[in-house]
């Protein structure tokens, strides 16, 4: 061979490299699983959907060459790791999993699946991940700071009633975020000489007493640490807030959606699409150890007015100028 056959040779070898690289993926259909700890509903639809036009936007059409399983929990946190086994057994690519104990249920399934965390909090202090900047392991993804997001809750919560003592918090010691907010939060009250009363709560029931005693004992609002089990009962919760006429702050949107008052979140459909990032990058090889655990990149704040005129509750003007979003 001389010399100018072997550059030809090696030339074309490069140029048609990738090509055939190409070809050898037209064939690939990825399986995506999605577990989500609630029930299908138009507010988590739209999350949905927000990732899959990410997706899509990244070349995975539904379809063609990818196929996404769907698992719901329907507000039954027990059954997030049978969903899980089931994802597995369907030999998916990658899981994503929408809350803590999502993930968490993932991760005690399998540590060689790629988890993608698409909301999850404090994944470092709650062990998810080794450390957000080298995650380890086979978990990764988006993961916020329920401790830092808890003093915002408090500020909130003064500047929507400045006279106010104290405060109630319901809060879950089972889940992992919540205590780790919890010191935090204790420590941002004492600092603006507010008290704060913690109570345990998980269902229905709990909810249904824990306000009428922080009615008794003179609390002048509600701080919900938001936990999967505290979302499931939302409905109740708004219910007997507004009955014992006490406003209420909280870290999902889809409280206020169902009668809370006031809520400071990362914007789930953000999260979405940048969980659907992670999933592209996955699918392409990288490894979820060496892709560092990102932050929320954007936030909203979310009033309820119907709320606010129920409870005879008029908001700071400072707070309706930097809404987001007003339910009328």
């Amino acid at each position: 061979m001389n010399r100018r056959t072997f550059l030809c040779g090696l030339t074309l070898g490069t140029l048609f490299a990738p090509l055939a690289a190409e070809a050898q993926e037209t064939g690939k259909v990825y399986r995506i699983g999605t577990i989500w700890p609630g029930r299908p509903d138009p507010a988590s639809e739209i999350v949905l959907r927000a990732f899959r036009e990410r997706l899509q936007e990244l070349g995975y059409v539904d379809g063609r060459n990818v196929i996404f399983e769907r698992r719901w929990a329907e507000d039954r946190p027990e059954r997030l790791q049978e969903l899980a086994h089931e994802l597995i057994e369907k030999n998916g690519d990658v899981i994503v999993a929408w809350s803590t104990p999502a993930v968490a249920a993932a991760k005690r399934v399998t540590t060689t699946t790629p988890i993608v965390m698409a909301s999850s909090g404090d994944a470092a202090a709650t062990g998810l991940v080794e450390s957000l900047s080298r995650p380890g392991g086979n978990v990764t993804g988006v993961s916020w700071h329920h401790a830092e997001l808890a003093t915002k809750w408090l500020q909130l919560m003064i500047e929507l009633l400045p006279r106010a003592k104290r405060i109630l918090v319901l809060w879950d010691s089972t889940n992992p975020p919540d205590v780790v907010a919890r010191p935090s939060l204790e420590t941002a009250a004492a600092q603006v000489k507010r008290r704060l009363d913690f109570v345990e709560a998980r269902d229905a029931a709990d909810y249904e007493l824990a306000l009428p005693a922080g009615a008794d004992r003179h609390a002048d609002g509600v701080i919900v640490l938001p936990s999967a089990r505290a979302f499931i009962h939302r409905g109740h919760l708004a219910e007997a807030a507004l009955k014992n006429r006490l406003p209420t702050v909280h870290g999902f949107r889809g409280f206020v959606d169902a009668g809370g008052l006031l809520a400071y979140t990362p914007r789930q459909s953000e999260l979405a699409r940048q969980a659907a990032g992670y999933v592209d990058r996955i699918l392409k090889g990288a490894k979820p150890a060496d892709l560092p655990v990102e932050q929320p990149n954007t936030f909203e704040l979310v009033i309820n007015m119907k709320t606010a005129k129920a409870l005879g509750l008029t908001i700071p003007q400072s707070l309706l100028i930097r809404a987001d979003h007003v339910i009328e």
